[in-house]
């Protein structure tokens, strides 16, 4: 089987709705679940519509659901023998969550992917009621091993395992779930119905440790469990960590970063030279937060650094449509890389049957920033073999209400990096002392696109038809605080994305982050955009603040989508250097799909 042989056909008329994702890179990885049920789409079949929504290359199947806005679960990437691995929650026979299997497919490259038969499925008593979110750890000898959650005959979330049926297939083919299972069950005084999502384990003196979220009254739990050889597993006194009044905790990931440089380092590492991030998925918000923070391995304790708290005022990995993320070592590449759910839009559930649908968002390579506060996350070089025809732009002046169009490349399935230069940060608005206590997606929606400002908003329209009655603005504001500082806000803004009527169910947040960096020395700041129809990921300042959003618009789709360059600020700003891709979608998407 040659991974890289077959041409994408990309076809118009396959619905396709997406689930959670387990990605299987040999060392380490994760998944989560929360789902809405739609009995009478469950086991309906692919429709003949037009997909205009359907990305171009981002990870996907040709058809049915792999993960959604509220059906969530986390993937678990997985590398082996040089083949990456992604397993995924997927229903085969329907475009909506039910029937979840394990769907799996591999690649050379995180590119391009061929599809293999399900590797889990429900089938036995400790799993009955169904196969959710989990992580793959690669054991000693080179053996993987996946941890899931399954729903078992009294529908107790409980942790299980499953092991290939022959170590020697390259590709994985087949996975045994042995009849010891489970390993791990809630205790008595647990929720049974709030303990799942197990992470990659990592080892240390003598003893495997994982993790599995779960809720006690309101306070988020990251409950730690030890083996010593990984089939009977005792859990400790007390959680890894824990928050008061933070809900569900889904999709945990913890996992070290190198203190210096952007090479990653294995799950197991500990010692002074790295700093370890716990992310978790909070069910109430349907967002992700992490915090960074030293590890003592010695008493199985976290401390989350004085700079990052728990909760909905922390940290978070992607500003935007992301959850259920993960992250896993390549030690081919020795580095870090992080996939995460661009989750869709808020849509009717007639809308689910037409593919309104999350996708896999690109993976990113993730370090910690010079101060190590905070993750700094770039799309893996492996993107760049996408890349087609090339347009620049150099020393663009743009002034107050100017739009410049980047004609040339196919603004609907494209890559953009663009650093803007500014001459003066003098005219920077005052940051009102009453938003304070806002978040920045509110400070957003306060100070949209359209609303004029001094230095910014400047940046990017994305997906925009020709006469701007749609487009998605990615862009910066700069505000002056009362202690004289510059504060800069980024927003990927939705509100303007699509025509459809708002009394239809589409979600259109103005997405934002605040964005750490100084722009007193050179006054400049650059933007990475990646747009594919109906997903913009965007990186601000080098991949300190990223934002995702999912769009729907009606009028900027394929040939009649445009893109600007845009400047609604007094000050005047150049675009010092712009270049832009057209992307190629890649030769394979899991073609072979077919159960």
């Amino acid at each position: 089987m040659d991974l890289m042989d077959t041409t994408l056909n990309k076809k118009l008329g396959l619905v396709f709705v997406f689930a959670a994702s387990v990605f299987l890179v040999i060392n380490n990885n994760g998944v989560k679940a929360s789902h809405n049920i739609y009995s009478r789409l469950q086991n309906a079949a692919a429709v003949e519509v037009n997909q205009l929504h359907r990305t171009g290359y981002h990870f996907q199947p040709p058809k049915h659901w792999i993960n959604g806005k509220y059906d969530t679960n986390t993937n678990s990437p997985m590398y082996f023998n040089g083949i990456y691995h992604l397993f995924y929650q997927y229903n085969p026979k329907g475009a909506v969550w039910g029937n979840i299997v394990w769907a799996h497919s591999v690649s050379k490259d995180l590119i391009n992917w061929e599809a293999l038969p399900p590797a889990i499925y429900p089938s036995k008593p400790f799993d009955i009621n169904g196969t959710w979110s989990g992580s793959a750890t690669i054991l000693p000898g080179n053996k993987p091993i996946i941890l899931y959650t399954g729903l078992d005959a009294d529908k107790r979330q409980i942790q299980n395992y499953a092991v290939p049926a022959n170590y020697s297939d390259p590709f994985l083919r087949e996975w045994i779930k042995p009849d010891d299972n489970p390993l791990v069950v809630p205790s008595q005084e647990m929720n049974s119905s709030q303990f799942r999502d197990p992470t990659t384990a990592w080892w240390h003196n003598g003893h495997w440790r994982i993790l599995v979220g779960g809720k006690r009254k309101h306070r988020g739990m990251a409950w730690l469990y030890r083996s010593i050889d990984f089939k009977y597993w005792v859990k400790a006194k007390h959680p890894l960590h824990s928050a008061p009044e933070t809900g569900m905790w889904e999709c945990p990931d913890f996992f070290p970063l190198a203190l210096n440089g952007r090479s990653g380092v294995d799950t197991s590492k500990v010692g002074e030279d790295v700093k370890h991030i716990l992310k978790v998925s909070l069910d109430e918000t349907r967002y992700e937060y992490y915090t960074l923070g030293k590890y003592f391995p010695e008493k199985d304790s976290y401390v989350p650094d004085n700079t990052s708290v728990d909760g909905r005022a922390g940290l978070r990995l992607d500003y935007g449509n992301f959850y259920a993320s993960k992250t896993f070592f390549d030690p081919s590449k020795n580095r870090r890389i992080l996939w995460g759910w661009a989750n869709e839009s808020d849509a009717a559930d007639d809308d689910k049957a037409k593919g309104w649908a999350g996708v896999q968002t690109i993976p990113r390579v993730v370090w910690l920033s010079p101060d190590a506060k905070q993750v700094v996350q770039w799309p893996i070089k492996e993107l760049e073999t996408l890349r087609g025809q090339k347009v620049d732009m150099s020393n663009q002046n743009v002034e107050q209400g100017q739009h410049v169009e980047v004609k040339g490349i196919t603004a609907a399935q494209a890559d953009v990096e663009v650093t803007f230069s500014l001459g003066s940060l003098d005219k920077a608005e005052e940051f009102d002392p009453n938003w304070a206590n806002l978040d920045a997606q509110t400070v957003c929606s306060l100070r949209r696109s359209d609303v004029p400002g001094g230095v910014g908003p400047f940046g990017l329209l994305t997906l925009a038809s020709q006469n701007l009655e749609e487009f998605t603005p990615v862009f910066f504001r700069v505000f002056k605080t009362k202690e004289n500082k510059h504060k800069v806000l980024m927003c990927s803004d939705a509100k303007s994305s699509s025509l459809r009527p708002f009394n239809e169910k589409l979600y259109r947040p103005s997405f934002a982050g605040f964005v750490d960096v100084d722009l007193s020395a050179d006054k400049k700041i650059s933007l990475r955009s990646l747009i594919d129809h109906s997903v913009v990921e965007s990186f601000g300042a080098g991949g300190k603040t990223c934002i995702t959003s999912r769009v729907y618009p009606t009028l900027a789709v394929n040939d009649a989508a445009h893109l600007f360059v845009f400047n609604n600020g007094t000050e005047p700003v150049t675009v010092q250097t712009l270049t832009a891709w057209s992307m190629n979608a890649p030769q394979q998407m899991n073609q072979s799909l077919e159960f």
